[in-house]
């Protein structure tokens, strides 16, 4: 899954892809790399980010998504949004997931939303909101908390005749360093009905407090990172670097093949 952030305050590219030929010469990059997924947001979630208005988010979402359906209809459009309406009119147009950070708390009407919908839902684990999840992040017992979130929102989805679910549980989102680092180690351990297992550590604050380095210089730190996530059970990866991740999924993938 291939990142593109159209939001002027993202913690890695924010503001640059701020018109058509950007985000069309993005997007074309990302599918001749290999992404297969293309993961479009437009409001930043960034540990103490802004909130912005739904008809703001929409506004910065419809015109792109639209253009890229239209140059690139082989690709798969995820929309990063939390709120049902966006969902619902994004998918009016074509988008084909829904990719939520709140797992459904944000907003009351997503998960009946979604199931109307039937497309593809992407179930994330956050502790707290982007505006304060790092204020008393989750310093233990993460797996514990993690498994419990999923089993309550898995079993209100499928209350709703809905299970076209993917777990993500979360990286960064209102856990320590330590706990992310327990989650990539355990994450078959969050598997749930053989749901697909989505992991997101691109250029992430784990990397950068380990190597004292920032957003930038952490590319080799979330190469590192991804190969943990595939060989503990990711099936997705979302990243900004799509070569990068296709050529750690071909030696991932070769390496398996040797174990059998």
């Amino acid at each position: 899954m291939g990142i593109l952030n159209l939001t002027p305050d993202s913690f890695y590219d924010g503001d640059t892809y701020n018109n058509s030929d950007k985000i069309l010469l993005r997007v074309e990059n990302m599918l001749k790399e290999g992404a297969d997924i293309i993961d479009i947001g437009a409001v930043s979630t960034r540990p103490g980010a802004d909130t912005i208005d739904v008809e703001i988010e929409l506004s910065r979402l419809i015109n792109p998504v639209e253009l890229i359906i239209k140059n690139f209809p082989e690709a798969i459009i995820s929309i990063d949004t939390y709120r049902s309406k966006v969902a619902k009119e994004l998918a009016a147009i074509g988008a084909h997931m829904i990719n939520d950070i709140s797992g459904g708390t944000f907003d009351n009407n997503m998960f009946k939303t979604i199931a109307k919908l039937n497309i593809p839902y992407v179930l994330m684990h956050i502790n707290g909101t982007p505006q304060n999840m790092q204020t008393n992040p989750i310093e233990s017992s993460i797996l514990l908390t993690v498994k419990s979130f999923f089993s309550t929102q898995i079993k209100s989805l499928e209350k709703e005749g809905f299970n076209k679910i993917i777990l993500d549980p979360g990286i960064g989102f209102g856990k320590s360093v330590g706990s992310n680092y327990e989650i990539i180690k355990n994450l078959e351990d969050l598997r749930f009905n053989d749901y697909p297992l989505m992991v997101g550590t691109s250029r992430k604050s784990m990397i950068n407090k380990v190597l004292d380095t920032d957003p930038s210089e952490a590319l080799a730190g979330t190469i590192s990172l991804n190969t943990m996530a595939l060989l503990n059970g990711a099936n997705i990866i979302r990243v900004h670097d799509v070569k990068e991740a296709k050529q750690v999924i071909s030696i991932v993938k070769e390496y398996n093949k040797s174990n059998n």
